[in-house]
């Protein structure tokens, strides 16, 4: 399947294997490392469980629980924003306790801004009848604490998995994109986001399901 410049192997059975899960809320993880097309694929997946029953399916991103980078700062972090410590697990895990639990009408959660590199509150509501959440981000399957304290909260896990060469082009491209210059891009992708990447690939408990994204186009 292809979208926008990605194509994604497997995903006609990935949807397949989502449709079949049981329950009035099912929640979906889909970890990978940065780069590989995790909100590309999250997008996808709620759009065609959308078409075949609509309504009934949100994307819940991890990303909205970073720490403010005034706090980051504090903590002498800023510079690997996007690694796990630079996360409030605690909360993310509260939410998705409430996501599980699914006893409110309507629940609030944030959204992270690319633009202006903060989260916001509040910024999408998942309302009680979605009865499949897909949750994206990077550290969702990590096999250390604290993250691992998240696997009770899924009821089917997939890792999304790619090249690591395609990714180091991918996550400079993504950087010139915000402004950056080439060695200011390259700096920021070698220097954080490919050891967040090797932290996920090989850091990560094995996924109930793989899937793979090709090159950029």
């Amino acid at each position: 399947m292809k979208t926008g410049e990605l194509e994604f192997a497997g995903l006609a059975e990935l949807v397949r294997r989502i449709e079949a899960l049981q329950g009035t809320r099912v929640i979906v993880a889909l970890a990978g490392p940065p780069g590989a097309g995790k909100s590309s694929l999250a997008d996808v997946l709620v759009a065609k469980l959308n078409d075949a029953s609509p309504g009934t399916s949100e994307v819940i991103p991890m990303d909205g629980f970073h720490y403010d980078n005034v706090v980051l700062k504090d903590w002498g972090l800023l510079d690997t924003k996007g690694s796990p410590q630079t996360f409030d697990v605690g909360g993310f895990a509260s939410m998705l306790g409430r996501l599980r639990r699914n006893s409110e009408k309507t629940i609030a959660v944030p959204i992270f801004d690319r633009d202006k590199e903060l989260s916001r509150a509040g910024a999408r509501v998942v309302p009680s009848n979605a009865r499949i959440l897909v949750v994206e981000g990077n550290y969702l399957l990590l096999d250390s604490p604290p993250w691992n304290q998240l696997r009770s909260f899924f009821d089917l896990t997939v890792m999304i998995k790619e090249d690591r060469a395609i990714l180091r082009k991918r996550l400079i491209t993504r950087w010139l994109a915000f402004g950056y210059d080439e060695s200011a891009a390259i700096a920021k992708a070698v220097g954080n986001d490919l050891p967040n990447a090797d932290l996920v690939l090989q850091g990560s408990r094995l996924a109930d399901f793989e899937i793979t994204s090709s090159k950029r186009t």
